[in-house]
């Protein structure tokens, strides 16, 4: 039996059950996602192939989540070893700056908001999207497969139609008040005026007909073609500050793994100007001189813990992590060992504190995730995202595609480290992790949700190497989260437990829970491959085994085989 199948008790039920596989496994927030990426496993396809395969049809199934017009980050792993970060963010168009939004005085604090919600919802609120464009480099270097081949099933989907899920269903209801007001979203997903309900057939032809077009042309048929005309044409029109020069201009970036040790294991994800990885590392960094498993999962000086670490690392990724090519950023002071250990000797266990930042500033919730591997080696772990559930709300007429609404998460007021500037790439919370020991794979993970993702993550991290749970339990284990404007508890934490956190001075907050569904995989010495999902989304692992005859296998002719018998 394998290590990660049953390692600990915990003081949670584990709802669904992990996948395995010996020739792959494919593991997104949606079944016809993971069903698409395992189809082009069995067609001969790698992991690069089953990733762009399943972000193209989850840009259909799940498509309040990820588009074509949003931007990610893919951590790649090839199977010589070698491992790269395809960066495919979304940019502030040429047309923005410091002074482009104002900011809402009664936005809450620690809030991006803007007067009028320009910056959130609409036209005025789309950077520069990078998605379409990375997804096609990723499989043109790195896939067997034709782009025709990987986008087929995204197209069936559209055309044809699916089944919408719960999820898709609440996440509509949520935002029913922004979808209501654009009449090509509206259609969609908001027949007769009315949210859709689950179970309802979803179909978008304009989107499978912007899909067969990308099939022909690439990612030529946004940058150059009809499709980023469409969407330059609507912004024009409605206030936006896209223009041809943003998207010819428009480039994705390789960029090197950074890398942080944590108890024997190496930890790789993004670089700035993605912030999840450097934060979990500067987090991971204050915890290692600490008994995190003899403090215990979920008790009261374990969630107090999280919530200081989770409270410095947000102080410090205010003041400080955005786009390296316009702010620096104190990578190395960040992750090291004396800047862990001042912070970690000012951590009260008896008490809540408020946390500056200890790092110079410069001068100046909703994504998807999935994680696949395949029998070679090949890993991606890759997190995409529109921003906001529906990005900016919107619909581009006529090519059925959402744009983001990825200038929110700049901050709208001047001279900060993530302050608007032209050609500026966003700062994410992602956190797409492939975890090695000793050289080798042990697991990949990561997950959708804002300013929530990096944290999670973490708690996974803490919950497989120090809890000892397994890969099932570990995602889905309860969560908690804070940046210091209140402590966010999963319902299974119990009432005592809150109260004891209270009286330490945090400010407890009941959600129903933090952040998005994670997609795991774990990596087992002999090969073996599984796969899991949690409950918070319509996670699905489903993981390839068995494979072709042996060569040499013959059937005999049915004379034959009568003459043997008698």
């Amino acid at each position: 039996m394998s290590d990660w199948q049953t390692r600990t008790a915990t003081p949670f039920e584990i709802e669904k059950r992990p996948a395995f596989g010996s020739a792959g496994m494919v593991v997104t927030n949606h079944p016809l996602a993971s069903a698409a990426g395992a189809e082009m496993l069995a067609a001969g396809g790698n992991a690069v192939d089953a990733a762009v395969c399943a972000l193209f049809t989850l840009s259909v199934v799940e498509p309040m989540m990820v588009g074509i017009l949003g931007g990610g980050l893919a951590n790649i792993r090839l199977p010589d070893g070698t491992q790269t970060i395809l960066e495919g963010q979304g940019r502030c168009p040429l047309a923005t700056g410091a002074h482009t939004f104002e900011p809402d005085p009664d936005a809450p604090a620690g809030s991006m908001d803007a007067i009028g919600r320009r910056n959130s919802v609409g036209r005025a609120a789309v950077a520069v999207p990078g998605n379409l464009k990375a997804w096609c480099e990723m499989l043109a270097r790195h896939g067997r497969l034709s782009l025709g081949d990987v986008i087929e099933p995204a197209i069936r989907h559209a055309s044809r139609g699916f089944a919408a899920t719960h999820y898709l269903a609440d996440c509509v209801s949520l935002s029913a008040a922004d979808l209501a007001l654009d009449p090509e979203i509206s259609r969609i997903f908001m027949p007769g005026g009315t949210p859709l309900r689950a179970g309802s057939r979803v179909v978008n032809g304009a989107y499978a007909d912007a899909l067969r077009l990308i099939a022909r042309e690439g990612a030529a048929a946004v940058y150059e073609g009809a499709l980023g005309a469409a969407l330059l044409d609507d912004s024009e029109r409605h206030g936006g500050h896209l223009a041809r020069a943003d998207l010819e201009r428009y480039r994705t970036s390789d960029l090197e793994p950074l890398r942080a040790r944590y108890r024997g294991f190496e930890i790789t994800g993004p670089p700035p100007p993605c912030a999840g990885p450097l934060h979990i590392g500067q987090m991971l960094a204050i915890l290692q001189e600490l008994d995190v498993a003899g403090i215990g999962f979920g008790s009261v000086d374990g969630v107090h813990l999280l919530a200081e670490v989770l409270k410095i690392a947000f102080a410090d990724r205010a003041a400080a992590t955005a786009d390296p090519d316009f702010v620096p950023v104190p990578v190395a002071r960040l992750l090291s060992d004396a800047y862990a250990r001042e912070r970690r000797q000012a951590i009260d266990m008896r008490h809540a504190r408020a946390w500056s930042a200890g790092v110079l500033p410069a001068e100046g919730s909703d994504t998807t995730h999935l994680t696949i591997a395949d029998r070679d080696g090949m890993i991606v772990s890759a997190t995409q995202t529109i921003n906001s559930l529906f990005g900016a709300r919107y619909m581009v007429p006529g090519i059925g595609a959402i744009p983001n609404n990825y200038l929110y998460l700049f901050d709208p007021r001047p001279g900060r480290a993530n302050s608007l500037s032209p050609g500026k790439r966003v700062t994410s919370s992602m956190a797409p992790l492939i975890v090695l020991e000793q050289g080798r794979p042990r697991f990949a993970l990561g997950l959708p949700g804002g300013l929530r993702i990096f944290p999670s993550a973490l708690q996974a991290l803490l919950n497989l190497i120090d809890h000892k749970m397994s890969l099932q339990q570990a995602v889905e284990a309860p969560r908690v989260w804070t940046q210091g404007f209140g402590l966010e508890l999963e319902p299974s934490f119990s009432d005592d437990t809150a109260n004891a956190l209270a009286a330490r001075g945090h400010e407890i907050v009941r959600v129903p829970n933090v952040a998005g569904g994670m997609c795991a995989i774990g990596f087992e010495p002999d090969g073996m491959l599984q796969g899991a999902a949690c409950w918070r989304a319509d996670g699905t692992p489903i993981g390839v085994s068995g494979g072709l005859a042996r060569q040499g296998v013959r059937f005999l002719p049915e004379s034959s085989a009568t003459k043997a018998s008698g």
